[in-house]
């Protein structure tokens, strides 16, 4: 298994010039919510690598809910500094960018924005019940594991279910286990 930050650091390694002055564009406008952004990022992958580890990386179960949980951490730690509403256009900001600049395949794209819509949603779900200074990780991966029980094999964009988890790859169930 890869350390995330390998992983994260391979990646923006491989960006063209171009797509590493928009991700910098991005940083340097929002700093703060940049390294909120950078640790959720290395914390998402990391928790989905230890849960998941054979569809983590993939489009299976396992990237479902690490693109859910990689939102859910963006929101909760940016809200520390700032408040949610500020949080989630940052959080849209770089999760599209990111979508933008490591381009998949359209089924695969739509799988990505809704889990990490899914991630969103699933912060202001929680939001009412714990002050947003007090959100750990353990929260949101606990909630997560739940909701990832029901998540919902998909073929076609027009399958996904509203307030449901989706992949698209059919991979090692050992992972549910």
């Amino acid at each position: 298994m890869r350390s995330p930050i390998v992983v994260v650091y391979q990646s923006i390694a491989n960006l063209s010039f171009q797509k590493l002055l928009r991700l910098f564009l991005l940083l340097v406008s929002h700093p703060l919510f940049s390294l909120m952004g950078f640790w959720a990022t290395i914390k998402a992958f990391g928790l989905a690598q230890q849960k998941f580890p054979s569809s983590a990386s993939g489009n299976g179960i396992g990237n479902a809910f690490r693109h859910a949980l990689w939102t859910a951490l963006i929101m909760a730690y940016c809200s520390k500094i700032s408040s949610p509403q500020k949080a989630k256009i940052f959080c849209l900001k770089m999760t599209n960018l990111h979508e933008e600049l490591f381009p998949n395949d359209f089924l695969e794209k739509q799988m990505d924005v809704h889990n990490n819509q899914i991630g969103i949603s699933l912060f202001f779900e929680m939001l009412p019940g714990i002050h947003r200074q007090f959100f750990e990780t353990s929260f949101i991966v606990e909630k997560l594991m739940i909701k990832i029980q029901s998540a919902v094999l998909v073929t076609k964009a027009n399958e996904f279910m509203e307030q449901e988890l989706v992949y698209i790859a059919e991979d090692n169930h050992s992972d549910m286990a």
